[in-house]
């Protein structure tokens, strides 16, 4: 199914863009920062937030009084996801650029119902912290009706991907520079106990092994 609309359709290096929903899922899931760009008293503003992918929505969550959240309920959104894959060094400044994965999505967010919201936030957990929900306690009522949870169709988006080498002219090629691609990673260090616990803890497989394990790049 594709999820090109003339919002969404990639106008430059159009090579480069995808708007197949399985394409564009699998970048939202490798991912867990999203920018979200609304509209507040006739001013544009763009806010990173956490997210991740219920089905074929988006969720955004965070305190009722968020400007974001509030602004979203009421007007069109755009947001924005981008993975960097590495870095591009080419034989001239002009063809220097970069290996990433990005998508584009606009539409109208709308709330998550109440009922819903606690499996929601679960989603949204785990996509984060990946085996983490069965070790906490439950959620109380109070604090899943102090969460705003809002759902953005996934209806209007395009990706855009590079990846390879250099572009550079071909007369360039026989220049002595060195060129070629240096590789961009996510890592994650040991994990560090919080000194406030009142018991001695083993530390879970799921923590240990967070890199390993990361929902980010899992289909939800």
């Amino acid at each position: 199914m594709t999820l090109q609309s003339e919002r969404t359709t990639v106008k430059r290096m159009d090579e480069r863009a995808e708007y197949d929903r399985e394409a564009i899922n699998a970048i939202i899931d490798a991912s867990f920062l999203c920018h979200v760009g609304i509209v507040v008293n006739d001013s544009p503003i763009v806010i990173p937030t956490l997210h991740a992918r219920m089905g074929d929505h988006l969720l955004l969550h965070g305190s009722p009084a968020s400007r974001m959240l509030r602004a979203a309920k009421t007007q069109e959104v755009a947001v924005s996801i981008t993975l960097v894959d590495g870095f591009v060094l080419a034989r001239s400044a002009l063809h220097h650029s970069m290996n990433y994965r990005s998508v584009t999505i606009v539409g109208q967010p709308e709330v998550v119902p109440t009922e819903e919201k606690a499996a929601a936030l679960d989603i949204l957990v785990e996509h984060l912290t990946p085996g983490r929900i069965p070790f906490l306690r439950p959620m109380l009522d109070s604090e899943v009706r102090a969460t705003t949870v809002l759902r953005l169709p996934i209806e209007e988006a395009s990706a855009k991907i590079r990846t390879g080498a250099p572009g550079d002219e071909e007369e360039d090629y026989d220049l002595p520079i060195w060129a070629g691609v240096v590789p961009v990673s996510t890592s994650y260090g040991p994990p560090e106990t919080d000194p406030a616990m009142r018991s001695e803890q083993p530390i879970p497989d799921h923590v240990t092994n967070f890199g390993q394990a990361s929902t980010v790049g899992r289909n939800l």
